[in-house]
């Protein structure tokens, strides 16, 4: 199934049992369009490019998510839960979701997930993001020399580092997003990683 080139991305799905939960989202979230759907409505809808899945809407969440992956695997997903163990999440996070928070995520904390995971990031605890990271190739910090960084480069790595979106990162730059997509990218390639929590946490990133 192809992704629709016209996706909005403030249009986000919510997959869950508990209508008052959803109700509690489109009360905390009214800056985005939130759709109640079933699983396979989630999957059905190609104008959705972000789907919130309450965990306790099903006893088969993993298989869920794998399904998800397999047929829509550019769709986003984040998942909510009452789990808080490391395993669960980073289970979570490798069977295809990019975003784990507990119900009780306050609203600040869910809308920047949200922001994150759009900018093609992904949100969950640090210490699992970190023991993700170490089992990826090449992340081990142990490179002959560091890179160099422009300034401008040097300020898109602060403003990452404060846990702020493209979008943010431009207009506290005076830069459009594009222009931000573009700085990160080659901070990414620099570094040597391929996603920005990676360069976020990456020893070579880390300066006063």
């Amino acid at each position: 199934m192809e992704e629709s080139a016209s996706a909005r991305v403030d249009r986000i799905g919510v997959v869950a049992t508990d209508t008052l939960r959803v109700l509690g989202l489109q009360s905390i979230l009214p800056q985005f369009e939130i759709i109640h759907l079933t699983a396979p409505g989630a999957l059905d809808d190609v104008n959705l490019s972000l789907v919130l899945i309450d965990a306790e809407c099903t006893s088969h969440l993993f298989e869920l998510l794998a399904t998800f992956h397999h047929i829509r695997p550019q769709l986003k997903l984040i998942v909510l839960g009452t789990e808080t163990g490391p395993e669960y999440i980073q289970r979570i996070i490798g069977t295809g979701a990019k975003g784990y928070l507990t119900l009780t995520a306050r609203e600040t904390e869910l809308a920047m997930a949200i922001e994150m995971v759009r900018d093609g990031s992904v949100w969950a605890p640090r210490r699992v993001l970190s023991r993700l990271l170490d089992r990826q190739p090449g992340f081990n910090g142990t490179a002959s020399a560091p890179p160099k960084f422009t300034p401008r480069e040097l300020q898109v790595l602060e403003l990452l580092r404060a846990g702020r979106s493209n979008r943010e990162i431009g207009v506290a730059l005076g830069i459009d997003e594009s222009t931000v997509k573009a700085h990160i990218g080659r901070l990414l390639r620099k570094v040597g990683v391929n996603n920005r929590i990676a360069l976020t946490i990456h020893p070579f990133t880390q300066f006063e």
